[in-house]
């Protein structure tokens, strides 16, 4: 197998002793060998530190404990100490499947101009057991950023990242407590390219409780970015995409009140929103429907 050089994997842990194992196994068992993991301890008061123990005779795995500090400065701690050519994140909860750095890394040669690499997801439940989830995303590769800003379209567990990336544009924002991927991409797709396996090649775990079930944090730090990145970034985007993305914004930020919340008085007020600043968003005006009728 050719060696594209040394990647890079950040695991950013916090109390998940019991899952971390899975998620480290998963990348040592990868037919692509030429890999460092650096799993970052972001304070966690659980068993996390016994269970590195077992990793400790394997030289490619490094152990590194700090206060808790949040997953931006603990996933920007792992970027720093990383010495490869590639930094790849898994989250300490998912796994990879075998063949996922073999599968991408090919991808930044064939196109120099490729600054990210990232795939299709497989879903699990807490106990690991496979899920069927209805695919609602649409990929894409190339220049990607008004695409981007519609809808984050990358699944983080899945991506690998030149490191060069970050010199050029920065890491996460440790200001933001949520979506600090989604602003990490939108700003490397200013400089870089991106491109995609259509595999499902990582497993992503969905459990009560976790951070993505926070809606309302959530929004307030995709606002943000919108805001930001519209601001700084205004020649990269049309008219168009700004307001469909507003648009698509709020009417994702409906239906999660309505399916999952079951606050259908606060989802119709973000769908008024969203035709506001789009009125031809046809999917608005269907969950529009769909909310009216239990009004």
């Amino acid at each position: 197998m050719k060696d594209y050089g040394l990647v890079s994997v950040v695991t950013a842990t916090y109390n998940m002793g019991h899952y971390l194992p899975i998620a480290i196994r998963s990348v040592l068992d990868q037919t692509y060998q030429n890999f460092e993991i650096n799993v970052i301890d972001d304070g966690s008061t659980d068993d996390t530190k016994e269970v590195m123990k077992q990793f400790t005779d394997d030289p490619r795995v490094h152990y590194y404990h700090q206060e808790n500090q949040g997953q931006a400065k603990a996933k920007n701690h792992g970027i720093r100490v990383s010495t490869g050519k590639f930094v790849a994140f898994l989250d300490a909860d998912d796994r990879w499947l075998p063949a996922k750095l073999e599968k991408q890394l090919p991808l930044f040669e064939q196109n120099p101009r490729v600054g990210v690499v990232y795939t299709d997801a497989s879903y699990m439940d807490e106990n690991g057991k496979i899920i069927e989830i209805e695919r609602r995303k649409k990929y894409f590769r190339g220049q990607v950023t008004e695409k981007l800003f519609k809808d984050n379209f990358v699944n983080f567990p899945s991506a690998i990242v030149k490191k060069e990336c970050f010199n050029e544009v920065g890491a996460f924002d440790e200001n933001l407590p949520m979506s600090i991927d989604w602003d990490l991409w939108l700003r490397i797709s200013t400089k870089y390219e991106f491109d995609y396996v259509d595999e499902k090649l990582f497993v992503y775990r969905q459990w009560p409780g976790q951070m993505s079930h926070k809606f309302d944090e959530r929004f307030e730090c995709i606002l943000t970015i919108m805001n930001r990145f519209t601001k700084e970034h205004a020649d990269l985007l049309s008219n168009k995409t700004i307001r469909r993305a507003w648009a698509h914004t709020f009417t994702e930020r409906s239906w999660k009140a309505r399916a999952l919340e079951k606050k259908r008085i606060k989802a119709m007020k973000f769908l008024l929103k969203a035709v506001r600043h789009d009125p031809t968003f046809m999917p608005a005006w269907k969950e529009i429907i769909k909310v009216g009728l239990f009004l």
